[in-house]
């Protein structure tokens, strides 16, 4: 007897559904991490994708003691199914983007503490994206620089704002201000105290320093090679808590240090010596398809920017 053909048939919402509960599984690396985003149970995770392999008569993952894994076929609907959804994306913002009311989606992604800054003046842009385009959807987030790049890239959102460490190919950026970062200290820290005649480089280099976890930015390598990094804190929030303790010295813009801080609470040490000159800014994808929400934030970002 030969082996039995099978045919899918039709493919509708519910599918679809499924296909949107796999890849992101997939993207989350299992199960377990993909609850979360998908803010279902395990559980119905896994009725989702097991119904999903029953429909398609296909084994797509395996998934047990071993750790989540992709069969060759589940690799193949991962593929197909991401360009599935870039086409459905791609149609929803041609739509969008032909009616004469400005609608659709704008996404923006944010680093650090760029949202909060006064210099980017983000709640007046949004008042006036709002007056002109009241139908678009806002989202707003924060995640990692690199993450922020990976995002804008794949057309997962549409501008992201970072610390421009490095500039990628495909990327459009759009420069904000300038940061002047210099390494600080706790008042509790033993360095605080210390004249300034007595801070030499092998003092300072010998301290326990907290780092952002990137590559050093180019301005800051001469920097950092010398010292002895001792921990990691991306965000200035949780790296400024670090430096709170005492234990560590670490870089902060000056400019975050002002705002955040009391007067005397942190010390800059050789502060004519150790510093480098950090740029903040928007980033888009070139080439990207259209979006006239994006467009108009930008044009409004412009003007804010002169």
């Amino acid at each position: 007897m030969g082996q039995r053909k099978f045919w899918l048939g039709q493919v509708g919402d519910y599918e679809i559904k499924q296909l949107k509960v796999f890849t992101t599984v997939v993207d989350c690396g299992g199960f377990s991490a993909a609850e979360t985003e998908l803010n279902i149970t395990r559980s119905t995770i896994s009725i989702h994708i097991a119904n999903l392999e029953s429909r398609l008569n296909l084994t797509l993952c395996q998934r047990g003691r071993a750790g989540f894994s992709l069969t060759d076929e589940g690799r193949i609907i991962y593929d197909s199914a991401r360009q599935l959804f870039d086409a459905l994306e791609e149609f929803r913002s041609t739509v969008n983007n032909l009616n004469s009311t400005l609608s659709g989606d704008l996404r923006l992604l944010f680093s650090d503490t760029v949202s909060g800054d006064p210099r980017l003046q983000l709640p007046e842009l949004i008042h006036q994206l709002h007056e002109q385009a009241p139908d678009v959807y806002i989202t707003v987030d924060v995640a990692s620089m690199s993450t922020i790049e990976q995002k804008v890239i794949n057309e997962e959102a549409e501008i992201g704002f970072v610390p421009l460490h490095r500039e990628i190919e495909g990327l459009e950026y759009i420069h904000l201000f300038t940061d002047v970062c210099r390494l600080y200290c706790h008042r509790t820290h033993p360095l605080y105290k210390v004249p300034e005649r007595q801070l030499t480089d092998e003092v300072i280099d010998s301290q326990a320093l907290i780092q952002a976890g990137l590559k050093p930015h180019k301005g800051a390598i001469h920097l950092i090679e010398p010292m002895d990094p001792r921990a990691t804190a991306y965000y200035y929030e949780t790296r400024l808590a670090m430096i709170r303790s005492g234990m560590y010295v670490g870089f902060l813009p000056e400019y975050y240090v002002e705002q955040n801080t009391p007067t005397g609470e942190l010390r800059a040490l050789q502060p004519e010596k150790r510093h480098y000159h950090l740029d903040s800014g928007a980033i888009v994808r070139k080439s990207a398809r259209p979006n006239k929400a994006r467009d108009l934030f930008l044009e409004l970002l412009r003007q804010k920017l002169g």
